[in-house]
């Protein structure tokens, strides 16, 4: 049996490479899982700052006002890091490196503290939906080649507000006019349509990781059952791929991963 160090390097890549995403089932422990729950869940109750809150998105779902029900519904803790010691063991754990080392294929690589590097909620009831976008557009770098690494924490299937993405559109560089003003896809265009009609559903269990490049399209939805889902969330990136200055993307700086 193979341990978590071990897999198939080429089959690895050429999934990432064709969808640009890849699912590694299994690749934390329950033990591990259980680790970051309960340091998940103290951080959750005592809604401990930086946080991101829905109505500070303000996504189709979400509360209003802070004031609404369901106001201080967490979306992001934030900075995660920098936080708590369980969180920066598993972001630079030797099973994310060497696949990180493959994709990328080289063995210099940081962690961006300034995108994801949080932990990722859906709240019962009152989560709004995500819709279809790529991170590059909301991020700015030499090179649009960085990658995510998405740890579930529970299970995610579509009831509850899992991933969707587009397989292959991480190599598509479409026309301004087909992007809102918000960089997200226009539903109301047909060739956007199409193309959202090729998705599927990333439905993944605890202890699983999904890859995904930062040029992928992908989208999430409302979770629409009693539990909040919740989801460890890092981004990576080769260290001679700087982000700009002056830019969201520079405000604070890349961990190298040794």
């Amino acid at each position: 049996m193979k341990s978590n160090l071990q897999f198939d390097q080429d089959l690895f890549a050429k999934l990432f490479e064709r969808d640009g995403y890849v699912v590694v089932k299994s690749l934390a422990s329950d033990e591990r899982c259980d680790e970051l729950l309960q340091v998940v869940g103290e951080y959750l109750t005592a809604q401990i700052a930086p946080v991101e809150y829905e109505v500070d998105l303000q996504y189709p779902g979400a509360p209003k006002s802070l004031k609404d029900p369901g106001g201080k519904t967490i979306r992001r803790l934030l900075h995660a890091y920098a936080r708590d010691p369980v969180f920066r063991d598993w972001a630079t754990q030797d099973v994310i490196k060497v696949r990180l080392q493959q994709l990328f294929s080289s063995n210099d690589i940081k962690l961006s503290q300034s995108h994801h590097n949080c932990i990722m909620t859906k709240g019962a009831g009152f989560s709004s939906a995500t819709m279809w976008h790529q991170d590059n557009r909301y991020w700015s770098f030499d090179e649009q080649n960085l990658i995510t690494v998405w740890l579930a924490l529970g299970k995610e299937r579509d009831e509850n507000g899992c991933l969707w993405v587009i397989p292959g559109s991480h190599k598509l560089d479409l026309a301004p006019g087909r992007y809102d003003a918000a960089s997200f896809l226009r539903t109301d265009l047909e060739l956007n349509q199409a193309l959202i009609s090729k998705s599927v559903k990333v439905e993944i269990d605890k202890g699983d990781v999904v890859f995904f490049h930062s040029q992928l399209f992908h989208a999430a939805g409302r979770n629409q059952t009693q539990k909040t889902k919740k989801s460890l969330v890092f981004t990576y990136h080769e260290t001679h791929n700087n982000a700009i200055e002056n830019t969201r993307s520079s405000r604070f700086p890349s961990i190298a991963i040794q």
